[in-house]
């Protein structure tokens, strides 16, 4: 199974470059909330790959608290086309937190399907089949929190 994390809400980015915006504290919120609903929808989760962004790094790391794994950064899921399939190969069950619109892309290419994750978001996939498409706020409900 490949779960991919949209990072949570982040700074307008008026001020900084693209890669250095952080998250927001709704953003701090929502990758908390994933990793507390990752725990109970995802008990198996072997790995956990991340763009190198900041928003998304923070996002993978709070979520991973959660989980008890380490976050391995990939410069592939720093923006552009990406090859979900080849990035899970031989781990298992992976989440991936990245950025749209690469993610509906990628989902789109492997999938069919034609998704939108909104920032904070979930998606899981196997194989050519969308398991999950979930909502910040669904997130929020399946971790137990508000």
């Amino acid at each position: 199974m490949i779960y991919l994390l949209r990072h949570g809400a982040a700074e307008d980015g008026a001020e900084k470059d693209d890669a250095d915006r952080e998250l927001t504290d709704k953003g701090r919120h929502q990758s908390d909330a994933a990793g507390r609903a990752l725990r109970v929808l995802a008990p198996g989760l072997e790995a956990c790959l991340s763009s190198p962004k900041v928003r998304a790094r923070d996002t993978a790391r709070i979520a991973c608290e959660h989980l008890g794994l380490e976050v391995e950064e990939t410069p592939e899921l720093s923006g552009g086309p990406v090859d979900l399939l080849a990035l899970a190969a031989g781990r298992g069950d992976v989440l991936l937190v990245g950025h749209e619109p690469d993610f509906s892309n990628a989902i789109a290419a492997v999938t069919g399907a034609q998704v939108k994750l909104r920032k904070g978001g979930l998606a899981a996939i196997e194989g050519r089949l969308v398991h999950l498409l979930l909502t910040p706020s669904a997130l929020a409900a399946a971790g137990g929190g508000s």
